[in-house]
């Protein structure tokens, strides 16, 4: 004889409708426009890149290294660096100068270093 228990489930959905006016109205006024949403969401595709990542960590850690120095750290070919960091580039993640033959480049701005600081403060609580 097989007996057929049934374990209670805790469901995590309302077991009522009920409209909270007030809460929609205040998201619905301080929701940015598609435009600025899309461009927020190009932006964690571009940080959901596990090379890029990397790249924007030594970069975090050194302030300041050329592709050369990069492609060995990450064991990566100078091009497939190049590719990664002209699409950090774009996103105005990382910034470069010239000294001589060699580039060198770094996080764009503090913003760059908060993003990746708070990133790794809130996976360290987990």
């Amino acid at each position: 004889m097989v007996k057929n228990i049934k374990k209670e489930k805790k469901l995590d959905v309302c077991q009522t409708l009920e409209i909270h006016e007030d809460v929609i109205k205040k998201v619905k006024e301080n929701t940015p426009n598609e435009e600025a949403l899309n461009m927020l969401s190009e932006f964690f595709k571009i940080m959901g890149d596990q090379t890029r990542i990397k790249i924007l960590y030594a970069l975090f850690i050194a302030n300041e290294m050329c592709v050369c120095d990069i492609s060995n750290v990450l064991d990566k070919t100078p091009s497939a660096i190049s590719h990664q960091l002209r699409i950090l580039r774009q996103a105005k993640l990382v910034k470069f100068r010239k000294e001589g033959k060699v580039v060198y480049y770094s996080l764009s701005d503090e913003h760059v270093k908060e993003i990746l600081d708070v990133g790794f403060s809130h996976i360290r609580e987990s």
